[in-house]
Order: structure tokens, then C-alpha cells, then sequence
């Protein structure tokens, strides 16, 4: 399988900087809360004189949706929604170790975080503009169609892995108590994205090879190199 970005979407977002990594072995019963807790105080810090929308993570993902024509109070980068929550009630949901542990990085880098379970995907994900017919499925079990040319996480058997780009997740490829492998995928469009996704898709990896014992793969694609084979 592999993961890339559609040559249309580097033509339209040059700043885009994504990082990914797999890595298998991946179970629920280890304990990340003082993990968590170390990156939520990161987080709470980052927070303490400003608001999530003016961190320039999050003032870059809001001018990306602007230009896919999306109202960007209405649609929230996931970063932006889960720092949003966390501003106000000083924590988040627990779901997944796996998803808790990213949830608290993506907070402290203001950077959208993907994980998937890729033994829901069917063959390769591609970053691309979707056409109308892809299916996605919502975490309440509802089906819906993407609108065609919004960005989406595309599949080989025509599934939408996530909506407007960042946005949100399908509830078909979400982490769960049987999941063993992951794609996880972190993007960012600000003007230290270069710095700032490496560090990321480097501290991920040290994470999760510490907790689960596992040897994660992961590299920072660009234009000239964009496919990552897991």
C-alpha cells in the first residue's frame, strides 16, 4: 500500500508539508497518561496568552480551507477542534491509547493528526479532490457523499477516509481496541512547517516505539518524492 498527495493538490497548496509513519504491533493495554499528560501541559502553556485561533499553525490551516471555498469558524482543522475542546474543558475524551497519545501531541504542536487502521484500507490513500461518488462513512454509521472537488482521503475501493481534507475522519478506518497497524499522517501548511513536521513525524515515532515496543516507519514527503510505501 502507499500513501501520496494528488499532484493537483501540491499544484494548489505549495506550502503543503506532510509527514507519515506506519508501524504495526500497535494493542490497547498500555498506559500513556503521563504521556499525555506531559504534552497536554505543553498545550495548556501554548494557551495561557493566546487563543487557538491565532497560533499560526492554525491561522495557516484556516487560510487553506478559505481557498476550498469552506468557512473556516464553520469547518475547523482537527487541531484547531480538539485545542477548541481543550481550551474549554481542560481535557479530552479518551478513546484509544493510540489516538489519546496523538490527540495530546496534535494539541501541543497545533498540527491536524490522522490515524488509521490499515486493515480498512483497500490498496493505497491518496490526498486528492474527490469526484462525487466516493462514499464515506460518519461515526454514527450514516453514509454520505462527498461533494465533488472537495479534498478528501481517497481509497482504492472509493472510500473517503477523512473529509475536507483535515476536517474529519471516517468512522470506518477509526482506531479500535483490534486495531494492530496504523497509518498515521500529520500536515501542516505554516511558514516552520518544514522544521516543525519533521520534529513531529520524529517524536511520534519515538513515542510509539517506546510505548508499543514497535519499529514505526515514517518520512516527510515533498513535491519531488510524494509516495510513502508501508
Amino acid at each position: 500500500m502507499y500513501f501520496q498527495h494528488s499532484s493537483d493538490i501540491w499544484d494548489d497548496f505549495l506550502e503543503l508539508v506532510p509527514g507519515v509513519l506506519s508501524a504495526g504491533g500497535i494493542h490497547p493495554d498500555v498506559d500513556v497518561e503521563s504521556r499525555i499528560a506531559s504534552w497536554q501541559q505543553v498545550a495548556e502553556e501554548r494557551l495561557a496568552d493566546a487563543t487557538e485561533s491565532t497560533l499560526p499553525e492554525i491561522q495557516a490551516w484556516r487560510r487553506t480551507f478559505a481557498k476550498m471555498g469552506l468557512k473556516p469558524t464553520q469547518y475547523r482543522c482537527a487541531s484547531e477542534s480538539l485545542l477548541r475542546r481543550f481550551r474549554k474543558e481542560g481535557s479530552l475524551p479518551r478513546l484509544h491509547p493510540l489516538i489519546d497519545l496523538c490527540n495530546a501531541l496534535s494539541i501541543a504542536f497545533a498540527i491536524p493528526i490522522a490515524v488509521l487502521d490499515t486493515s480498512k484500507v483497500t490498496d493505497w490513500i491518496e490526498v486528492r479532490h474527490a469526484s462525487g461518488e466516493e462514499s464515506y462513512l460518519t461515526f454514527a454509521g450514516e453514509t454520505e457523499h462527498p461533494a465533488p472537488h472537495e479534498v478528501i482521503f481517497a481509497d482504492g475501493a472509493g472510500r473517503a477516509h477523512a473529509r475536507r481534507w483535515t476536517n474529519r475522519q471516517s468512522g470506518y478506518s477509526a482506531v479500535q481496541n483490534s486495531t494492530a497497524s496504523v497509518l498515521i499522517v500529520a500536515e501542516a501548511m505554516h511558514e516552520s512547517a518544514a522544521d516543525d513536521i519533521q520534529r513531529l513525524v520524529a517524536t511520534i515515532g519515538e513515542e510509539v516505539s517506546s510505548i508499543w515496543s514497535a519499529t514505526p516507519a515514517g518520512t516527510v514527503l515533498t513535491r519531488s518524492d510524494p509516495r510513502f510505501v508501508f
